[in-house]
């Protein structure tokens, strides 16, 4: 019964310590930097607290490594979750479209999205459009649905954009 208390406690609080050690590496990437400070400080203070509580133990077994490493993996999934969730960010996408009507690409603009579009060539010699979207991370899946139902042949290239200086967002 000990054993099972202990491996479950270590497998639970090593899933909290891991969530908030992912979500301080993507504030920190974000330049957040005073929420990730103060989000490391409690993310540290709980890793030793449960590095030492697996290894000052008496009980010795494999239950605890294998309850230590499954709280890992489970952190790991939750805090990028959340992350994705919490954590506001902008995309940057570049969309090649096939060479379509205005009232195509309208449809995007309708939505709020802010569009810049230029003329290029595929590389059969066809015409193609290329669009320059900046769009929150939370809108993106809408954004890629709008694009799909335009154009189901669209090439999209989605990047992280670190900072963002003017320009038209709803």
């Amino acid at each position: 019964m000990e054993l099972l208390s202990l491996c479950l406690k270590i497998f639970f609080v090593r899933i909290v310590e891991v969530s908030l050690g992912t979500i301080v590496t993507v504030l920190t990437v974000k330049n957040k930097r005073i929420i990730a400070t103060i989000i490391g400080f409690i993310d540290v203070i709980i890793w030793f607290l449960v590095v030492r509580e697996a290894l000052m133990t008496n009980i010795k077994s494999i239950w605890i490594a294998l309850c230590y490493a499954g709280g890992y993996a489970i952190g790991t999934f939750l805090g990028t979750t959340l992350s994705n969730k919490l954590i506001n960010g902008k995309m940057s996408m570049q969309v090649i479209l096939d060479d379509l009507p205005k009232e195509k690409i309208d449809i995007i603009r309708n939505e709020g999205y802010a569009v810049s579009q230029i003329d290029c060539t595929g590389k059969d010699d066809s015409k193609k459009i290329m669009l320059f979207i900046e769009v929150d991370n939370k809108k993106l899946d809408n954004l890629q649905t709008i694009i799909k139902k335009i154009d189901k042949n669209a090439f999209m290239i989605v990047n992280e954009t670190k900072h963002v200086v003017n320009g038209f967002f709803k």
